[in-house]
């Protein structure tokens, strides 16, 4: 018998080492191996090597399969075409190198990264005083499933919530009210909605003072200066407001599925100190200079509409701090005093010309080098079903806790649709599967979508058990769980020595990838790969059972405990990657 591989170890590597060693000069060649509808898998690497050594890649290729030296590994290896090597691997490989996963734990063979880091996450952005919206569900989502797939391979994360609580809109929301006391009523509500509704409305109100009325767009200017200056009263209102906020805040993220820490909310506000000095550094360096009063950072190489040089500006002419100097600032204080060797903004692709500034500065004075980087996870737009931005019927923008209640309350009445006898879900069961559904349907269509495109938001479609949805993943997982539960006393087992039907072997082969798909998430920061796999494993699970008898009718012992194994591990997979997406899997549905 083979020695069982590493947990680290997959097929793909297994097989890409045994071709390596059968090329010539092989150390430092790649065999490009990928998994291919001829084979189990398709080497191309011949052909840059013959074309490197001047040699016929045919040639090559037909030395290299007499060479190779599988033992257990290959069931058969033939040449295509110019060179391609169409390989065939055994079933005894898929099972044992599945088997050795599996004893693995939660990781499920999934290496740490040798050279991880720490990396700041700059995700779920709300603004103080203002309701959340359908725009704010996209960072929050993609930032929470980025984190888990980066904390699941061995970086360490620090959530960064740079929330709106600071500039020209509090200067006009605390003067409307020292003007109006009566306006905002004092609110008893445990999760903080009613406190919003009240800051919200008061929003607007002196949004329209401040457009119409110039006496009191001057007052409220100067309030802006108090606050930055600490004045006790505006920042006693100041306060109340942003306390007022987290509770609400809080109660979104909670109906989110998400944990936000108090500690990882820092604000604009908290930056007001360092933005004096970051401005002087900039000045000094001759990074930025002043124009017209204001201090800016010119840039030759940028450009926006028209093409013309855009500016940064980092200090108005009246003194005046704006986002690029909070923004600047922040950087400063996660490469410095977080010690971040990464910087991960997840904000709307509409800032990319602004962060794409910003960063350039930050390059310019040594903030970021070789050693720490900045990228920007520019995501779409949530679209409605007529291609245009998601809007309510009246045209407003779409409230995000009403979004979320009615995917909660559409995927409730799915689960109490399917509910059955055999199902026997109690009233508590069935609202908890229907939040969870619901959630994750929410969470899978926006992650499931590469984040720098625009999707449709269609809850009809999202809570469907047919298509690529998280519903038909959480019933792949369920129905697996039932299987396993409904085998009695029967175990799963391994049995690497047993010949596998193909849809077994599709299903194992899968299996295989979870950790390189995981991998690459994480270091591309696509969590979308991750989702498009998980749908995939569903898919071949689905045919599994439905080709290959399990409990009924009942199969010989060996190979139903080697198909309760894959079930088993197919579950936790399911389970797993689902988990890294922020999305839970009801054992029973």
């Amino acid at each position: 018998m083979a020695s069982v591989p590493s947990l680290a170890s997959t097929v793909n590597q297994r097989l890409a080492d045994a071709l390596s060693a059968a090329l010539p000069d092989a150390a430092p060649a790649d065999p490009l191996l990928r998994r291919s509808d001829r084979a189990d898998f398709q080497a191309n690497g011949i052909l840059a090597l013959a074309k490197k050594a001047k040699a016929n890649p045919r040639e090559l290729a037909t030395q290299v399969v007499e060479k190779i030296a599988g033992g257990d590994l290959l069931a058969g290896v033939e040449v295509s075409g110019p060179g391609f090597l169409n390989v065939t691997v055994t079933d005894r490989a898929i099972i044992e190198t599945l088997a050795a996963r599996a004893a693995d734990g939660d990781r499920l063979g999934v290496p740490l990264n040798p050279d991880a880091g720490t990396t700041v996450v700059d995700y779920a952005q709300p603004n103080v005083a203002k309701e959340m919206h359908v725009g704010h569900l996209r960072s929050a989502v993609i930032g929470d499933a980025l984190r888990n797939l980066l904390d699941f391979t061995g970086e360490k994360t620090i959530g960064r919530h740079h929330i709106g609580d600071w500039g020209t809109q509090f200067g006009m929301l605390i003067q409307y009210l020292i003007e109006h006391p009566g306006e905002l009523a004092p609110a008893s509500d445990v999760d903080g909605q009613q406190a919003m509704s009240n800051l919200n409305r008061v929003y607007k109100a002196s949004r329209a003072v401040f457009d119409t009325d110039e006496g009191f767009k001057e007052r409220a200017r100067k309030r802006v200066v108090a606050l930055q200056s600490g004045d006790k009263e505006t920042l006693d209102l100041w306060q109340r407001f942003v306390d007022e906020s987290k509770v609400y805040f809080y109660s979104v993220f909670e109906k989110l599925d998400m944990e936000i820490r108090d500690e990882e909310i820092v604000g604009e506000s908290a930056y007001n100190d360092l933005m004096p000095e970051t401005a002087r550094l900039l000045e000094e360096s001759g990074v930025a200079v002043r124009s017209e009063g204001a201090l800016v950072v010119f840039f030759d190489e940028i450009r926006g509409k028209d093409d013309q040089p855009v500016p940064l500006i980092v200090q108005k002419a009246d003194g005046g701090f704006g986002y690029a100097a909070s923004d600047l600032s922040a950087i400063r204080d996660r490469v410095f005093d977080l010690h971040a060797s990464t910087l991960l903004y997840v904000v709307d692709v509409r800032q990319s010309l602004h962060f794409k500034m910003v960063f350039e500065a930050a390059r310019r004075m040594g903030w970021l080098n070789d050693g720490v980087t900045a990228h920007n996870m520019g995501y779409g737009t949530v679209l409605g079903a007529d291609g245009k931005p998601f809007k309510t019927r009246a045209g407003e923008t779409v409230r995000l806790e009403d979004l979320l209640d009615e995917a909660i309350e559409r995927a409730t009445a799915v689960v109490r649709e399917k509910n059955n006898d055999k199902v026997g879900l109690s009233e508590a069961e069935i609202v908890a599967n229907g939040a969870d559904i619901g959630i994750g349907a929410v969470k899978y269509a926006d992650l499931s979508t590469s984040a720098a495109r625009d999707y449709k938001f269609d809850l009809d479609q999202m809570v469907s058990l047919n298509g690529d949805t998280s519903v038909y993943s959480q019933y792949a997982y369920a129905r697996a769980r039932s299987i396993l539960r409904d085998a009695g006393d029967r175990g799963p087992v391994a049995h690497p020595e047993l010949e596998l039907a193909a849809p077994e072997r599709a299903l194992g082969l899968h299996l295989d990838q979870f950790g390189e798909v995981v991998a690459e998430a994480a270091a591309a920061y696509e969590p979308h790969k991750l989702a498009a796999y998980v749908y995939r494993l569903s898919s071949l699970f689905t045919t599994f059972y439905s080709e290959c008898p399990v409990i009924k009718p009942a199969p010989a012992v060996e190979v139903a405990e080697n198909r309760l194994f894959l079930c088993e591990l197919t579950a936790r997979t399911i389970h797993r990657a689902m988990g890294l997406l922020g999305i839970r899997t009801p054992e029973r549905l």
